[in-house]
């Protein structure tokens, strides 16, 4: 059975950055790097300065960067409340050729 998307939203001090549904989520927080995914157990974290990594449905890559902030967890909901504006750039997500096939 498929699990459900994350539903992953990214807020400034006064605007929504980003809203969309996602695979998965790396985010740094002040204790290290965390990864979520469908069915994470609920938490609130720190975050610390670096990137917030979103996997959308798509395959295709967000990445905002972070300096600090809050990230919560719950019910396959992820919000990332950022004290400062965060700059996201979409990735574009490439194939990994496979050794003796044509790339």
């Amino acid at each position: 059975m498929a699990s459900a998307p994350l539903q992953v939203s990214l807020v400034a001090a006064d605007h929504e950055v980003w809203s969309g549904e996602a695979s998965f989520v790396v985010a740094r927080t002040v204790v290290g790097e965390i990864g979520i995914l469908s069915g994470h157990e609920p938490m609130l974290a720190i975050l610390g300065s670096g990137e917030v990594r979103i996997t959308k449905l798509d395959g295709t890559k967000l990445i905002a960067n972070a300096d600090d902030g809050f990230l919560s967890v719950e019910n396959n909901a992820i919000t990332g409340i950022q004290l400062v504006p965060v700059v996201v750039e979409s990735v574009v997500a490439q194939p990994i050729p496979v050794e003796g096939e044509p790339c």
